[in-house]
Parts: C-alpha cells; structure tokens; sequence
C-alpha cells in the first residue's frame, strides 16, 4: 500500500470515527511531520490536539448560535474612550468571569444608548468561551416563552433549557409594562433559577419604577430581592452611543 493509499485510507477511518479535524488536516500535518523529522509520539500528540482543538471550535459556534446574541458582542472591540461609567480595569475584572463561580448577578443600569446590551453580550459570550452554558434573550423574547411554554412544544424545549443555563442576559428588562400574570410567571421562573445561575439584566428603570411597571409592590419587591442578592450594579452614564456615532446616508 502505498503513501497516497495509506493518507486516504486514515481519513476513511477518520470518517467512520467523526474525527472531523484529523480528516480535514492530515495532509497538513503528514507534510509538518515529515519536514519537522518529529517524533511518532509527537505526531501522534499533534493528531489529537488538531481534533480536539476543532471540536472545541465546533462546540464553542454550537453554543454562540444557540446564545442569540446580538451582533456586536465582541468586548475586545469595546470603544473605552466612550465615556459610559465602566472603566477598562472594572470591565477586565467581569470579563474573568469569576463572579459565574459563586452565582453572582450584574445588573446594567441606565439610559438607552450608552452600551449596556454590548456589554451584557460581551459578558455572555466570555462566558461561552469559558465553558459555561449562556444565552441572552430580550425581555420580550423572555416573556414570549413564559406565555407559550404550555402551549407550544417549541417555547417548551426553550423554557427547559433556559431553565438549565449557568447564565442567563436578560435585555430590556422592563422596558414595557407586564400584567399580573406575566409578572406573576417572571417571579416563578427567576425565583427557581435564583442562586442556581448567573443572571445580567440590562434595564433603564430604577428599581423603584419597576413597582409601575408591573403595577404590583410586592411581586416588585420580591424579583429585586432575588435579582439582587449576591448582585453587581453598575450605573452607566453619559449620553447615546448610538446618537453621537450615527451614520448619514448624505454625503
């Protein structure tokens, strides 16, 4: 059996065995080995670091798609000079994500525009990239799934495994006013999380706008205090990301 037979017949093993990155790189690393005279130990070792380095990747675009988050969530293309009320050192410090360990909440507060939804996604996505099960949802899409998961099988399998994240974004939160049996539903689904997952909620309502919001004092008191115990508030200032750095179709 010659060279050619032998590389064709590894990846047909590949194949059957779904070692997708050996497969895809044997050439490549067939060709290093040769050029590199490296041992049969090392190039063994540089087979299987090729797979799981790939199926680390494979894993990690899994769980980013499934995440939703939006577009800008990359917190290394953060714009610190934009003056918002987070340092660069405080950012640093949420980014280490330390605080997931002990199931620690952040809570983003301020106006529209001055970068908290970037930030919390930027937060989500570290997380991803650390190993740990996130997802961000706005409010609304949040508050969708409460009314749907008894009804449709889709809002369900969402619930369930929102259910079983170790970090959950909430975007918005209180953005619009909820009824008495939304609130009523919120209240349950963050009360079974608490203290059994992470949560970052964006909102531009201080905590006691939020008792107008749900038109309740006592279901408001009691998802602040689940919200924030064990809690980070960072205020954010300023004036409108959006605003000052707005595009123009003219010219």
């Amino acid at each position: 059996m010659d060279a050619k037979t032998k590389t064709q017949t590894i990846k047909q093993y590949a194949a059957l065995l779904r070692l997708g990155g050996i497969q895809e790189q044997l050439d490549e690393l067939v060709h290093k080995a040769s050029e590199d005279k490296i041992s049969y130990l090392d190039f063994s070792l540089n087979l299987l670091e090729t797979e799981v380095t790939q199926r680390s990747a494979r894993d990690l675009e899994r769980r980013t798609k499934a995440a939703k988050l939006p577009l800008n969530h990359d917190l290394d293309q953060y714009d610190y000079a934009f003056q918002s009320g987070i340092g660069k050192q405080q950012l640093s410090q949420l980014r280490e994500c330390m605080w997931l360990e002990q199931n620690y909440n952040i809570v983003l507060m301020g106006p529209s525009g001055i970068g908290k939804t970037m930030i919390a996604a930027g937060l989500c996505f570290d997380a991803l990239k650390k190993g740990y099960t996130a997802y961000f949802r706005t409010m609304e899409q949040l508050n969708e799934t409460l009314i749907m998961k008894d009804i449709t099988r889709s809002a369900r399998i969402e619930y369930n495994k929102l259910l079983k994240t170790n970090l959950l974004v909430i975007d918005d939160i209180m953005m619009f006013a909820l009824d008495k049996k939304q609130a009523v539903q919120l209240f349950h689904f963050i009360n079974h999380l608490h203290e059994r997952a992470s949560f970052i909620v964006t909102t531009n309502k201080s905590p006691q706008e939020w008792v107008k919001m749900l038109d309740d004092e006592v279901i408001a008191t009691a998802l602040l205090d689940r919200i924030l115990f064990h809690c980070e508030v960072v205020r954010l200032t300023g004036n409108s990301y959006r605003l000052e750095n707005r595009k123009t179709i003219f010219s």
